[in-house]
């Protein structure tokens, strides 16, 4: 019973900061908490300075850790927000002032159970980062056999109670979900609630930091045979639920140009190795960093390009990444049809939906993009308009695809700033052919088939055996339906309806409390 009036009083602290801010929009294109946005527009600042989207930034930055993650999640939401909010919010740092260094000691302190001292002959007290999550310091460990005079490496802390204040914000999160899912049956496309849960999917993950240093090792044994692309070293002996310890990386931002060349290095080069090993992360292997910024970028001496902070990463499927390859081939090629049918094949769109008008809506998006100079082109930008015109078709959210899309649109962004004048998709072209002729050729395509047989060939007996189970219950029972399937059939209540009242009180009660 208290769930409901904390979730509302979290949600109207919500609202004053947006109308602080002249960010109110937010909660007005969803529809929903009315009562809470009307009384909030009492207070809405209409001189806060700059686009909606950066003042959306601002007040997100000012909720703290959770609003800045949901902010960055959001900020792939072209579709939802429109490009111009999304670009804003793209900006958006995750960036807080730090927790002392007593903090830093309690906590690893209590995770190995002996003192800071024994796992680090040196720590400096200062960080070198603070985020949303977590905050990094460097540090060296004590001498061992191998490295007599310790090794060189960087710590990475959680923030206290950082799990606790994400509990309190994600119920509220998944509490609009629902009144919108229930409220607006022309917004259930977009998958409110599932995009939350991915949401919060994402964030458990970066929260648990054995997550993240599974996600290196695993990302480290995929690129183990590339010189040209590596990933920092995980120290399992002092990595846990809260710390983590990794290889301190010694080499130039891979956005630095200046310092790239002074080193003798070649930026052209540099954008080579990042658009092939982002393109294997995706299409080989099915497993990619979801968040390389330039400051997740480096570039050793030798030119080898490094990659740190693995607490975002996306994967897809194979199928997903065969119709994502038809795509681009069909937009490469201006074969708007293929893009179209990859679209309908994939299931992406409803089959009663035209493929001729689809295909037309592909050329409208492509032509203009496609037509532009080699260097301009940008095929992130591309899907994500693509993407905004799918409601017209009843295209369902597909999150996957629109966490590669900024990824995509961020790696870019890097190529851009380090080889202004070409375009790393066209760098990349000769392994994006290679990999297209061996993986949508008829080999490819007879390889897929055997293993869907083979898939389903060892499925079989336990399809059998729950047939003939089911079977058997029926003739001695005759027909039950599981409690949970009874509760779902019942006629369920608006919880629009429900919860008005209360949110009614709660917004009264909190303007009398108002200074």
């Amino acid at each position: 019973m208290l769930r409901l009036p904390r979730i509302l009083l979290r949600l109207w602290v919500i609202a004053r900061v947006l109308a602080r801010h002249d960010a109110l929009f937010l909660m007005e294109r969803v529809g929903v908490a009315a009562p809470v946005v009307s009384a909030a527009r009492l207070f809405v600042n209409r001189n806060a300075p700059g686009r909606p989207g950066q003042r959306l930034a601002r007040a997100l930055a000012e909720l703290g850790p959770t609003a800045i993650k949901f902010g960055q999640a959001l900020s792939i939401r072209s579709d939802l927000l429109g490009e111009e909010i999304a670009a804003d919010l793209s900006d958006l740092q995750d960036q807080l002032a730090p927790f002392p260094f007593s903090e830093v000691r309690r906590i690893i302190e209590s995770e190995f159970d002996r003192p800071l001292e024994t796992m680090y002959a040196e720590f400096d007290e200062t960080p070198v980062a603070a985020a949303s999550i977590a905050q990094v310091h460097f540090a060296v460990t004590p001498p061992e056999l191998n490295h007599p005079t310790g090794r060189k490496v960087a710590v990475k802390i959680l923030r206290p109670d950082v799990a606790t204040n994400f509990r309190r914000d994600i119920a509220v999160l998944y509490w609009l979900a629902d009144i919108v899912e229930a409220a607006r049956p022309d917004l259930r496309r977009l998958k409110p609630v599932e995009t939350i849960r991915m949401f919060e999917d994402s964030v458990n993950m970066e929260m648990d930091l054995r997550f993240e240093a599974a996600a290196a090792s695993e990302m480290a044994e995929n690129f183990e045979d590339d010189p040209t692309f590596r990933v920092p070293e995980v120290d399992w002996s002092r990595t846990s639920q809260r710390v983590m310890t990794q290889e301190r990386i010694v080499g130039v931002p891979v956005d630095e140009v200046d310092r790239l060349l002074a080193a003798g290095l070649d930026p052209l080069e540099i954008i080579r190795r990042a658009a092939d090993a982002f393109f294997n992360m995706v299409f080989r292997d099915g497993f990619f960093h979801a968040d390389l910024h330039p400051g997740n970028m480096f570039v050793e001496p030798n030119g080898t390009v490094v990659a740190v902070d693995f607490g975002i990463m996306g994967r897809i499927d194979r199928p997903t990444r065969r119709y994502l390859g038809e795509m681009l081939l069909g937009f490469l090629n201006g074969e708007y049809r293929r893009v179209a049918q990859a679209h309908f094949t994939a299931g992406w769109i409803p089959a009663d939906q035209s493929l001729e008008s689809f295909t037309q809506a592909c050329r409208s998006i492509a032509e203009p993009i496609m037509g532009k100079p080699l260097n301009e082109i940008s095929i992130a930008r591309l899907l994500g308009q693509l993407f905004q015109v799918t409601e017209t078709f009843e295209m369902e959210a597909q999150p996957q695809l629109l966490m590669l899309q900024k990824s995509m649109l961020v790696t870019e962004g890097v190529g851009r700033t380090v080889a202004p004048s070409v375009n790393m998709w066209e760098l990349a072209r000769p392994m994006i052919e290679a990999w297209m002729i061996e993986n949508l050729g008829p080999m490819g395509r007879l390889r897929d088939g055997m293993e869907s047989i083979t898939g389903a060939a060892e499925r079989l007996p336990r399809i059998l055996e729950h047939a003939d189970r089911a079977a058997s219950l029926m003739g001695e029972d005759g027909l039950r339906l599981h409690p949970d399937t009874l509760k779902a059939m019942r006629p369920r209540r608006n919880p629009v309806l429900q919860v008005l009242p209360w949110g009614l009180v709660a917004v009264l009660a909190t303007l009398l409390l108002v200074d």
